[in-house]
């Protein structure tokens, strides 16, 4: 059995995995989705950090999953804890040392071509799914962005990524490019937009069951 370590992305919260935990723990793994204090102006990337440590107490065979965002925050978590796999979904990937805020340039975001859309994050998610998601959203602070991560390196933990083809937030191309330059793997790739666990959670939960048995850690369900 694993345990999967969910961390979503910016201004968004634990539920947006919910659809995702609900597979896995049918098919007999534990689950933990918490809240980010995203909206506290106080909190930043090492307070995210310790929520998403303290949510996992004494959790063992851990894979821990990131969503967008969330990317920043995985990889403080990974040496605090025995993670087994650590699986970024389309996401931003830091590199050392880097604000969140300097990411869009570091990375070249802007030069990177893009289509023109009213929604890039929701547009193949139920409406219903969609006006919760947006009921439950909270106002991501902005006030600790320009401090650098206090990622020192990249943590000694299999890593994998998953882009989504047709994510209009971060296209494949974009993403393709950034974890060959920052991690140097290539990623794996599933159907959907940027908001996977909404749109495709039973694709999603597939292939999160994929890494887990990979692993040697078999669900009871």
């Amino acid at each position: 059995m694993a345990t999967f370590v969910f961390i979503p992305g910016a201004g968004d919260v634990g539920w947006y995995w919910h659809l995702v935990e609900a597979e896995l723990r049918a098919r007999g793994h534990d689950t933990v989705a918490p809240d980010l204090p995203c909206d506290d102006d106080a909190a930043g990337l090492p307070e995210y950090a310790d929520t998403v440590v303290g949510a996992i107490g004494d959790r063992t065979d851990l894979i821990v999953v990131a969503q967008s965002f969330g990317g920043f925050t995985a990889p403080l978590v990974c040496p605090r804890v025995a993670v087994k796999l650590l699986v970024l979904v389309a996401p931003m990937i830091p590199a050392p040392g880097e604000a969140p805020a300097d990411y869009w340039i570091n990375t070249r975001y802007d030069e990177e071509p893009r289509g023109q859309y009213d929604d890039v994050f929701y547009q193949d998610v139920p409406p219903d799914l969609v006006a919760e998601a947006r009921q439950r959203t909270r106002a991501q602070s902005e006030a600790r962005m320009a401090e650098p991560s206090p990622l020192k390196a990249w943590p000694d933990v299999p890593t994998r990524v998953m882009i989504c083809r047709e994510d209009r937030l971060f296209p494949t191309g974009f993403l393709r490019r950034i974890a060959r330059e920052r991690l140097g793997i290539t990623p794996d790739e599933i159907d959907g937009g940027h908001a996977p666990a909404l749109s495709r959670p039973h694709d999603l939960a597939n292939r999160l069951e994929e890494y887990a048995t990979e692993l040697g850690l078999h669900g009871g369900g």
